[in-house]
């Protein structure tokens, strides 16, 4: 196994059908700075170690020496079971807080509203640890020869370094085509290769060896929000989970012995491989663990087997292939301006280098610097490679932890060390779940968003129980946060957090972005009209006859901020909040929208909602210029506030554009200098999407840099915002939706676009992204564009669709060109937008 050899051939993907001359031309042979994530030692905290995952299963590599840990995490490990998401006594609540509002005692409002909260969700869970013990003398590696490693080409994450003359070398990657966590630990010399293993957790749990090459780990969650204890009887009624660890060596050389029936110790091999599944009793968020049929233990077995036939090489050959295939979709060039630097003509663009197992260890020139270190000093130099890297990290990010066939991303992906982590690493829906699939569409990862959309089914079904007891309402309503178990309720809580109903419906409006990205009819059809059906028959009950005429949201509130009243009482609850409103607006759209193309015009609940939507409130402008963030010009107690939420219809919504809406945007641009630039990671990067659609680099580019502070861990509650030395973002403490933001942001600066429009390096920050090119971005209406540009200035633009024709108005600094758009055909535009070549596509066009 040890001594295969093998060469991959990268397989062609979408964005490369076009090649810029640019790129072409400008190519000197120099090897780029490659995707990777560098550390100079072992990792002293958990946001040192490396993430890998299939989606499922995850792993914190930390990279010790004499001990190394890989923490794991698995999912569907959650306390609790399905709950009772209603309360009948809400309504009676709900009226008398209606009453207060109408009757302008907004304080007071404020605390009867403390009666429509309900319990807390449940809490993501650990799975445990994989734990290797080496020998003494590891003690003493060389500290210099120390090189760790993600390197997001491969997804594989590797450490280096030498024992006296032995050099070792560990591999770790997490597939998703076979289920499995696999590790490969090798030395240079034969029979240099002895450790201990064995697996922990912090959860309740026993383990036993099998055999001689297994340990099995059993365990369970808790089945309600407390602590486990470690030593209390095998009686929970909670999520049970199964891991098997099983240990492969060198033929000829080395032993293996059980020590205290729960470990095994290997000894003179010349390498191990370790594989590692797992599974649990969860059986959908319906089923309570007690009745579950699923046997945690024999589908781990049964996932062994699948892969005993499997070589390491063949196990690593199907990841690669399964994870290039959707990370080599797009890349992302950047690169200063030729005029700071010596010598004539531009500076060269990067070449990706071919994936080949010799270059594991190739190092760059400045591959000796460690990726923090980068971070440190992106404040004097702004490296624009490490713009890259970030941008690239959170796709790899994307791809790691949501698949189909997986549970949505949480607040923390699927990485996770706590049994009570942070916010109970929940589903949090008013900013921070629809932040983590954000760069999904545009940055051309759809099947990455397969687990929302089927979170969203599981939403309207519990949610229709809420609305129906509640609030008296038909349809479907989701609040806050969220569990694996759908919770639809309200949180527990003061009323500024909890009590907001448009959960739901933001995430609704993912469903008709999915369609307008893709064009899938069959998915409008099948999957979104019938959510955006129950979540529009929810807002036009929750509207009711209001001031002036128009319909309104009573009570309302802008999550998580508070305003002054009249009165001078601080107070969260009111009346048709703007983000209440841009969110309904929005929904009511795509609905309408979405009728036009089924055929549905004539549907009650379509004629209804095209009557409701001319009769709210229109966005305000307040007297100071900004945005009005509540239906009444209050004072703001608290003007840097990390939530922007009443800019939801400039960005992620589209009633506020540039062409459309010139004195909202101006308003727009008031609101964010006022808002300010603090914050913490998933405000700063949705204020670099705002300040996109505003079409302004400059301050785009200045939340950009605001995010590249590196946060220390002994002390994070001195940080707004930054990076952790692993390129984790921070609220702080970690939250894994400002990675997902900023890919998104990203791709917001560069392309921009409606079903008919697309915007060109609408928000380029010229002077410090002077050259660059960008390939295999998606943009509404089923296109695919890649984008290159010099010292600032357009280059070249390649379009193409698979499918369908399109009618494209291309915008670039003021010129308009239409551009007719067959599938089957790449066109390739110049700087003044003329078509001046096509291509026809390959004749093997899936991804």
């Amino acid at each position: 196994m040890e001594d295969e050899e093998w060469v991959l051939v990268r397989r062609t993907t979408e964005k490369d059908w076009w090649s810029s001359s640019f790129m072409d031309d400008d190519d000197n042979g120099e090897d780029p700075r490659p995707l990777k994530i560098t550390f100079s030692g072992p990792a002293e905290h958990w946001t040192d170690a490396i993430p890998i995952g299939n989606g499922r299963l995850g792993a914190m590599i930390w990279g010790g020496v004499a001990v190394e840990t890989l923490q794991l995490n698995e999912d569907t490990l959650w306390t609790g079971t399905p709950g009772n998401y209603t309360n009948p006594l809400a309504p009676e609540a709900l009226s008398v807080v209606r009453k207060l509002v109408d009757n302008g005692q907004f304080a007071e409002a404020t605390t009867a509203a403390e009666k429509l909260s309900d319990k807390p969700s449940d809490v993501y869970q650990l799975l445990g640890d994989i734990k290797l013990e080496f020998d003494n003398s590891h003690l003493k590696y060389v500290e210099k020869s120390y090189h760790r490693e993600l390197d997001l080409d491969t997804a594989t994450t590797r450490v280096k370094y030498s024992v006296g003359d032995v050099e070792y070398t560990r591999e770790y990657f997490a597939s998703n085509p076979n289920q499995v966590i696999a590790t490969k630990i090798s030395g240079s010399k034969s029979g240099s290769v002895s450790f201990t293993v064995y697996l922990d957790s912090k959860m309740h749990h026993r383990s036993y060896v099998k055999g001689e090459n297994q340990i099995i780990m059993e365990g369970s969650c808790p089945d309600k929000r407390i602590p486990p204890r470690l030593n209390a009887n095998d009686n929970s009624k909670g999520i049970l989970f199964t891991t098997i660890l099983e240990l492969q060596i060198s033929k000829n050389t080395g032993v293996v012995h059980v020590l205290d029936g729960r470990k095994l110790k290997v000894e003179g091999s010349d390498w191990a491989i370790l594989l590692l599944v797992s599974s649990s009793s969860f059986d959908g968020p319906f089923t309570k663990p007690i009745d579950s049929k699923k046997d945690p233990t024999s589908d781990s077995l049964s996932a062994l087997k699948s892969i005993n036939n499997l070589s390491y090489t063949e196990l690593y050959a199907h990841h690669l292939d399964d994870y290039q295939s959707l990370f080599h979709r797009v890349s992302l060039q950047l690169s200063k301006s030729s005029k700071s630097v010596s010598g004539d003509g531009p500076l060269p663009m990067k070449k990706h280098m071919a994936n080949n197992n010799d270059l594991f260890f190739k190092r760059s020139k400045d591959d000796t610097v460690s990726t923090a270190e980068r971070v440190r000093s992106f404040k004097t130099d702004e490296d624009p490679s490490l713009v890259e890297l970030l941008f690239q990290y959170g796709r790899y990010l994307l791809i790691s932890c949501s698949r189909p066939g997986t549970q949505v991303a949480n607040l923390q992906g699927i990485w996770n060390k706590d049994i009570e982590p942070p916010w109970d690493g929940a589903q949090h829906l008013n900013i921070n779940l629809q932040m983590n699939y954000w760069p999904a569409l545009p940055c051309n990862l759809k099947e990455c968003q397969d687990p929302l959309f089927e979170y969203i089914s599981s939403l309207s079904i519990n949610g229709s129980k809420t609305a129906k007891v509640n609030y008296e309402a038909k349809g479907w309503v989701a609040h806050q946060v969220s569990d694996i178990w759908a919770k639809t309720s309200p949180d527990r809580g003061q009323a500024v957090w909890v009590l907001w109903p448009m959960g739901g419906a933001w995430l609704c409006t993912h469903l008709w972005e999915h369609y307008t990205y893709t064009m899938d009819k069959d998915f409008l059809k099948n999957k979104a009209y019938p959510l955006l059906e129950g979540c529009t028959l929810f807002l036009l009950d929750w509207l009711i006859e209001g001031r002036g005429g128009y319909l309104e949201t009573n009570p309302s509130t802008s999550p998580e901020h508070m305003f002054i009243g009249p009165d001078g009482k601080p107070a969260s609850v009111s009346y048709s909040s703007t983000m209440d409103m841009s969110i309904i607006k929005e929904v009511f759209s795509a609905i309408i929208s979405a009728a036009e193309i089924l055929g549905k015009n004539e549907d009650e609940i379509v004629q209804k909602a095209r009557k409701a939507q001319t009769r709210l409130l229109p966005t305000r402008i307040a007297r100071d210029g900004s945005i009005m963030e509540w239906a009444v010009d209050f004072e703001d107690p608290e003007i840097h506030h990390r939530h922007v939420s009443h800019l939801f219809g400039l960005f992620p919504g589209h009633t506020i554009t540039v062409e459309k809406t010139p004195d909202l945007c101006k308003a727009a641009d008031y609101t964010l200098y006022k808002r300010g630039e603090e914050g913490p990671g998933w405000s700063t990067t949705w204020k670099t999407a705002l300040w996109a659609r505003l079409h302004n680099s400059e301050h785009a580019y200045r939340m950009v840099k605001h995010l590249f502070d590196l946060v220390d861990p002994d002390h994070e509650s001195n940080y707004e915002g930054g990076l952790y030395g692993n390129l984790f973002t921070s609220h702080p403490p970690f939250q894994i939706d400002a990675n997902f933001g900023f890919s998104a942001a990203v791709a917001e600066m560069l392309v921009q676009s409606t079903v008919k429009d697309l915007y060109l390096l609408p928000a380029l920050p010229r002077d410090k992204w002077a050259n660059g090119c960008v390939k295999g971005l998606k943009a509404r209406g089923g296109v695919t564009v890649n984008v290159c540009w010099k010292e600032g200035d357009l280059h070249e633009v390649g379009l193409w669709s698979n499918e369908h024709n399109s009618i494209k108005r291309l915008h670039y600094r003021g010129s308009i060109v239409n551009a007719n758009l067959s599938p089957g055909r790449v066109y390739t535009f110049n700087r003044q937008l003329r078509c001046i070549k096509t291509n026809t596509l390959p004749s093997a066009t899936s991804y």
